[in-house]
Order: structure tokens, then sequence, then C-alpha cells
């Protein structure tokens, strides 16, 4: 079972069992422009809900990631390195930036469902 979650400054992160997979909204990404470079975390790192995480710069802007949840990065998306404009082209299938083990699933909910965000960004 797969369930997203959004934060109301633009991260999404789908859960599938105890890992999420955490980047950055369409809507976050047309605001952004033409992204150039995206600086993701080490696997390995630890970070507490809130924490900056990664940075992701366009033409217009640079701007933070935050932790939408605290945990473990296990994965980080290599392919950003070479081709950033993945986060433009596809932000949720192929322009997630990185992927964590979730240390506490209640933190889950203090995040915004898609009902939730859409009316955020309207």
């Amino acid at each position: 079972m797969s369930d997203t979650k959004y934060t109301e400054d633009h991260e999404y992160i789908r859960v599938e069992g105890n890992q999420g997979t955490v980047g950055i909204t369409d809507y976050a990404q047309g605001q952004l422009g033409d992204v150039v470079f995206v600086d993701v975390p080490e696997v390995g790192a630890k970070f507490s809900k809130g924490d900056e995480v990664a940075v992701v710069e366009s033409v217009k802007a640079a701007s933070e990631i935050y932790a939408p949840v605290s945990g473990t990065v296990v994965a980080v998306n290599e392919s950003l390195a070479d081709e950033p404009g993945l986060v433009n082209s596809d932000p949720v299938v192929n322009g997630w930036f990185f992927k964590i083990e979730i240390d506490d699933a209640g933190e889950l909910e203090g995040l915004l469902d898609e009902n939730a965000y859409k009316a955020h960004i309207d």
C-alpha cells in the first residue's frame, strides 16, 4: 500500500511500509522553474522532522528541502546529478530526491492529505 502525504512547504512523501520516498510536488517545480541542480543527502544520514535535508536550485532560486518526518536516509536518486530536469518533467516518479526509513509513523499524521494540499495551494 502506498500513501502520499504533503507538507505546507511543498514536499511530498510517498509512504510504503516503514519507508517514504521524498521529493517536491508538481506545483513546487512549476513555481521554481527549470531545475539546474539538486543537492541530495548522503545515505545513512539521520534527520529530524523539519531539518534541512537537500537543496534544489533553479534558474530562479535555490530552495531548501525539509524532512517531512524523522528518519534515516536509505537511498538517494543518483540520476538527479546528471539530470536535474527530472524534477521538472516527472517530479513524482523519476524526480524524487531521497528515500527515508521512518522513525515515527505518528509524524505522518501532521502532514496534509491530497485534498488538504490542493486546498493549501489554491
